[in-house]
């Protein structure tokens, strides 16, 4: 998959590895649970099991259905993970009593007067532990990520969604185009890895552009793109890295109403003061699609066929917060704790400061 990195650094060596013992996560909840109601909210702390073998887990010990159980977000298998869990509070005991696996531990419980969600999430805290991290390269690191907190990260879907061959998308778009009711979670996640290839090309080809307008003079800048001159200044007037247009579908951040682009100077300047980020197509049959300028760039990555889900919008840029560093320089090993907002990927934000693939 095509993939335009944002940042002009060199790329950055260092040792990966999405494990229990080096890639750790925790969910933030949107909102405060209450100590009353009908449901109850576990905090479940979980290593090597994926969100889906949870719930399943989670249903053998209480014998409810996968639907009476209440998730945020989907988080992965291969890592140390925190989330919560709602399930009706009359089946306590039983939770309690039958979950005994060692890979699950309950942290906490609350109660709540509705179920969780998925979506009810603010974000996600990451604490991931990097080998073979000379001095250099730590420096190198902690520099540009620092830099990522000020001026944001493209938003792209990580190599998670795409599965282990990196082509789902591709069953994904058949399954789509074929017009029958989608069938279990299975081709829902299929249709939703092609949603997300279409998104992670129109972004790709949206950093493309920025990166030609932000190297070029406005001349040759206007000659690459074959774009009209005085568009193209308008383009460079704009002090970040990504290049908004007229007709960008922009929405307040990290949550909030969203709104079309019409004036440069004003979307600009909330742009880079973090207020409102620009949104992305994630294609369906009900969903805003931008207009003008933009409209015409987000086009070529549109789906008319697609009537199998709804679609939404997406942030295109996101802005990575509370970073810390731990250095241990004997071993090598730099952990880097960071949060992202919901749906976003650790993963991303790692892959723009070594610019390649991490999979």
């Amino acid at each position: 998959m095509k993939k335009t990195y944002a940042y002009n650094h060199q790329p950055i060596n260092f040792d990966f590895a999405q494990t229990i013992e080096r890639f750790f996560v925790e969910e933030i909840p949107l909102f405060k649970f209450l100590d009353k109601g009908s449901n109850l909210i576990l905090k479940i702390k979980k290593s090597d099991m994926s969100t889906f073998k949870l719930i399943n887990v989670i249903s053998k010990a209480t014998q409810l259905e996968h639907r009476d159980i209440g998730y945020a977000g989907l988080k992965d298998k291969n890592a140390t993970t925190i989330q919560y869990i709602s399930i009706p509070r009359e089946y306590e005991k039983d939770v309690i009593k039958n979950l005994t696996t060692q890979k699950i531990e309950i942290l906490e419980k609350r109660y709540s007067k509705f179920p969780i969600k998925v979506g009810q999430l603010k974000g996600n805290r990451f604490s991931i532990i990097l080998h073979n991290v000379d001095k250099e390269s730590k420096e190198s690191i902690e520099k540009v990520a620092k830099d990522m907190t000020q001026k944001g990260i493209p938003n792209y879907y990580g190599y998670q969604r795409f599965g282990e061959d990196s082509k789902s998308y591709e069953q994904g778009k058949e399954i789509a185009h074929s017009g029958k009711k989608l069938k279990g979670a299975k081709e829902k996640l299929l249709v939703s890895a092609y949603q997300s290839f279409q998104f992670n090309s129109w972004l790709s080809e949206r950093i493309s552009i920025s990166k030609i307008v932000s190297k070029n003079s406005v001349e040759d800048a206007s000659k690459i793109l074959n774009y009209p001159l005085e568009l193209v200044k308008e383009l460079a007037k704009q002090p970040h890295f990504f290049k908004l247009f007229i007709g960008d579908d922009m929405k307040d951040y990290p949550y909030g109403k969203s709104f079309y682009l019409q004036d440069f100077k004003r979307a600009s300047k909330d742009f880079i003061s973090h207020k409102s980020s620009p949104t992305g197509l994630l294609i369906g049959y009900k969903v805003k699609r931008a207009l003008s300028d933009a409209g015409q760039l987000e086009e070529p990555f549109d789906d008319n066929e697609l009537y199998a889900l709804k679609g939404d919008r997406r942030f295109a840029w996101i802005f990575p917060e509370d970073l810390s560093f731990q250095y241990n320089q004997i071993e090598e090993k730099l952990t880097i704790d960071f949060y992202l907002p919901k749906g976003a990927y650790a993963t991303t934000f790692l892959e723009e400061i070594s610019k390649k693939s991490l999979k």
